[in-house]
Parts: structure tokens; sequence; C-alpha cells
């Protein structure tokens, strides 16, 4: 007898970026972020992975470094879209939205830090996604770091509710 394995929902897991570092180092904000996104992936949350992220101030592209983490964590390659141009939180979604029309998708689990999270759910929606959301634990981060996150996301989504944000 054979046991079916239940079909994971139509559903995208998108990643948004963090830093890399010199060698292609992940930061530990992008480590956390990719390792939720594996967890979120092997419960069975979503049908695909797109990992977003350009290439910031060191090689690779974040989506690049994000693809090799969650191979690394078990996600199958096949699974895994990359989004490697975008560089802000608009532009992750922005350039993420072709990538999930082709695929059929609509409905997206936004993995990012938890201060960040309000104001991808506000530009997600705003582009027409159906939208839930996912942070990492915040063992590992850098306090100063959260910090830094935390008072950049006050204006940051002030000016995307009032819909000029950088893009």
């Amino acid at each position: 007898m054979t046991v079916a394995t239940p079909a994971r929902p139509k559903r995208a897991i998108l990643v948004l970026g963090a830093a890399v570092w010199s060698g292609g180092r992940p930061s530990r904000t992008m480590a956390r972020r990719t390792q939720e996104a594996a967890r979120q992936w092997h419960a069975g949350a979503a049908s695909v992975v797109i990992p977003c992220g350009g290439v910031g101030r060191h090689k690779p592209s974040e989506a690049e470094v994000m693809t090799r983490l969650l191979v690394e964590a078990g996600v199958p390659e096949a699974v895994i879209h990359p989004e490697a141009r975008s560089t802000s939180t608009a532009t992750n979604i922005a350039l993420a939205r072709p990538i999930l029309q082709e695929l059929g998708l609509s409905e997206v689990l936004i993995v990012s830090d938890a201060y960040h999270l309000p104001r991808a759910r506000l530009l997600a929606r705003r582009a027409g996604l159906k939208v839930r959301t996912a942070a990492p634990p915040l063992r590992g981060a850098r306090p100063a770091t959260f910090l830094k996150g935390v008072l950049r996301e006050i204006p940051a989504y002030l000016a995307a509710w009032l819909g000029v944000e950088r893009r």
C-alpha cells in the first residue's frame, strides 16, 4: 500500500533579499531568511520558491546565494525560480510578478524579517497578490542590524503607503 503525498498549495515562497558579503557569503539576515524559507518549503507551505535580489556591494546576486543555501537545505533546485535583478522591496515584488504569472500563481508567502513584512505585504497586495507572511526567529540576528532595520522601515513604510517608494 502506498501513501499519497499531500498536494502542495499553489503558492510561491517569495524570499526577500538581504546583503551578500565579500566572497559571496550570506549576511546573517540572508541566512536566517533563507533558513525560514527552506523550513516553510519542507513544511509544505508552497509549490515553488522565488529568492529575490540582484547584485549589491558584492557579487554574486542575492538570489544566487539564496538559491545555493536553499539547495544545501534540501529544497529541490527544480522548484527554485530566482529573481536576480531587483534592488529594493518594491522591485523584488515587481520583478517576481512575471515569474509568478508564468507559473500561474497569484498567492505568495513572503519571507522576511518581521519589521519588514508590513511594507512587503502592502506592496504585494497593491501588485494584486494574495499574501501570507512568515518571519525567521530572531535567534542569530545582530541587535544593531535589527534596530537599524526597524528604524529604516518607519519612513520606508510611510513612503510605500503614500505610493512614493523607491523603485
